[in-house]
């Protein structure tokens, strides 16, 4: 496993004389025999930077991440970070699932990080790589720690998660939510508990993850549904989609948004995979929807948008605007400060 790999300012080879983010004499490697951690091991860094800068080239419209894990045992069979364990010499498919490496110092090096008198106050995205409240943070908590640093900062953030562990962490937000901007979404793409079953094994289910939905509108923090991935011919006819935005609008979701599912490299080799397995019949249909790259075409993207829209007014929620459910914009900052260098380049969500 090359940890050395790991480093700041990373170009895609990593360039001589780049620092690596941890030693190899710095991880520690774990297995517990319990039955939600049954098969995983886990490998424990102390890492040397934990607020990484988005690449340029992203669509996404934030420009910082937090991601104190690698790997997901969310185990989501089109997970576009699934590509990274490759940087580590570990496999794109079970190795992520099941080889998780775990930043336990995140906490502290936020800490320092929003104490530096480089930091400007940015808005920090969570859950943009891998989920943040997948089931090793029951173990490790790092979350309950990064989450107090913002707060103590009244550094404004969003978190993004399939993940029912969050509600565990509900009074530090609705703290945070009182000195700083917060933003909740929540990932659900469809209901079907048929599929969910198959591309999802290891989240909790939809209507649970709707639940959390509920409960943060309950305790005064609004929660937006990212409805992520839509699955061309297996979760988006009409009759589903109608469903997954009544399902959302019940829950009391502030905006929903859908996504259309992509498929980058080492997530698109492990999907088709599990595609060939599953449904058979369609894996033509998807060589040929997905023949231009890792995007649906943009008339597909456009028309499922379109239905999620009109059902999202019918319902009473009505779409978000462009990034509102991830993007809060920074507060001013109180005096000039030096521009801030870059940190370790992340991929994201979207």
């Amino acid at each position: 496993m090359r940890w050395d790999n790991l480093v700041e300012n990373a170009s895609t080879n990593g360039p001589t004389g780049d620092i690596a983010l941890f030693r190899t004499d710095a991880v520690t490697t774990r297995t517990f025999d319990t039955p939600e951690f049954r098969g995983i091991t886990f490998h424990e860094v102390r890492a040397r930077s934990i607020v990484n800068r988005v690449p340029g080239a992203s669509r996404m419209p934030f420009e910082w991440t937090v991601n104190p894990y690698r790997g997901c045992t969310h185990a989501c069979v089109y997970c576009f970070a699934r590509r990274t364990h490759s940087y580590l010499d570990l496999d794109t498919g079970l190795d992520f699932d099941s080889q998780i490496v775990v930043k336990i110092n995140a906490p502290e090096l936020l800490r320092d990080r929003l104490a530096s008198p480089q930091w400007q106050g940015a808005h920090i995205a969570m859950g943009t790589n891998v989920d943040c409240y997948q089931r090793a943070e029951g173990r490790y908590r790092l979350m309950p720690g990064i989450i107090s640093a913002l707060r103590d900062r009244a550094n404004p953030f969003s978190i993004l998660t399939k993940g029912t562990l969050i509600l565990r962490d509900l009074e530090l937000l609705r703290q945070a939510a009182d000195v700083t901007e917060v933003g909740v979404s929540v990932s659900v793409g469809f209901t079907d508990r048929e599929l969910w079953r198959t591309v999802e094994p290891g989240t909790p289910s939809p209507e649970r993850r709707l639940d959390v939905v509920r409960a943060m509108t309950a305790n005064g923090i609004d929660c937006a549904v990212l409805m992520a991935p839509v699955i061309p011919f297996l979760g988006d006819s009409p009759d589903q989609l109608r469903a997954t935005v009544r399902a959302i609008a019940a829950a009391g979701a502030t905006s929903v948004t859908p996504l259309a599912l992509h498929l980058r490299p080492g997530a698109r080799e492990w999907f088709m995979t599990w595609l060939n397995r599953h449904h058979p019949g369609l894996v033509d249909r998807y060589e040929r929807l997905y023949a231009d790259g890792a995007y649906a075409p943009t008339s597909y993207q456009r028309r499922i948008t379109r239905q999620v829209h009109e059902l999202a007014d019918e319902y009473g929620i009505g779409p978000a605007g462009r990034g509102t459910a991830r993007r809060i914009p920074p507060p001013p900052a109180l005096a000039p400060t030096p521009e801030q260098p870059p940190g370790a380049t992340q991929l994201t969500l979207l």
